[in-house]
Formats: C-alpha cells, structure tokens, sequence
C-alpha cells in the first residue's frame, strides 16, 4: 500500500499520507510509551517486570517505526514530498502532543489538563506558524 503512494506524483496527497502516517505512528508510539503506566504491574519496579514493560514497548515501537519512516520519506521535499525537514519535525512533534493529549483523556481518566498546558500547546501551534511562514 505504501509503495503506490510514495511514488504517486502529486505533492498535495503526499502531505495528507505523510501527515496521516505520521499520525498513525505517534499512536503506536504514545501507547508503547505510556501504555505500560496503566497496568496493575506499573507500581512494581522489579527486574522482570521493567524488562517485560520495555520488551513489550519496543514491541509495540517496531510499529511506529514501520509508519513513521515512511511518513518522513513521502514528506521530505528532498524526496519530491511537500516539506521540508524542519516543518516535519515540527509536524510530528504537534501531531505527538495530539495524540497524547487524547491518549490521556481516553485512558488516564484522572489526569487533567489546566490552563498552562493548553497555553503551552497554543504555543507549539504558534512555532508551527512561524515555521510554515515563508
């Protein structure tokens, strides 16, 4: 499925793949990263059970990888895709806060957000302007 789109030659649809890959990545990668809080295992800090909790992350994480390298190949304007480097970087790291924010609400119903975090974030979104600004 990927290699179709990779080497289709219209730039506006690599930047939906790119962007809904990279999407689909940073699910990969918030659930391999913090998904191992939620377990009745997350308050022991024992050998087996950290080994267990990063074997399984990385398992997860091969995922994220399989989506996430594509997603910056299409994209990359040095590979005919519709951004630069910095703008995807920028991209995933606003995509990743996304991402987690509603991993959070959906999974860690105790966690809230307050107003200096939301700030925060209108602040990404800001750095996403200033870098789209030619």
């Amino acid at each position: 499925m990927i290699i179709p789109l990779y080497f289709s030659g219209k730039k506006p649809m690599k930047g939906f793949y790119s962007i809904a890959l990279l999407v689909l990545s940073n699910v990969f990668m918030t659930v391999a990263w913090y998904g191992h809080l939620k377990s009745e295992n997350s308050k022991k800090l024992t050998f087996w059970v950290l080994s267990a909790a990063i074997l399984v992350s990385w398992g997860i994480a091969f995922f994220e990888y399989c989506l996430q390298v594509p997603a910056n190949r299409i994209g990359y304007k040095g590979n005919d895709g519709p951004f630069s480097l910095i703008q995807l970087k920028v991209i995933q790291e606003v995509i990743s806060l996304l991402v987690f924010m509603v991993f959070t609400v959906i999974v860690f119903k105790g966690e809230s957000f307050k107003w200096n975090h939301i700030a925060a974030f209108c602040l990404i979104v800001v750095a996403v302007y200033l870098v789209f600004k030619k």
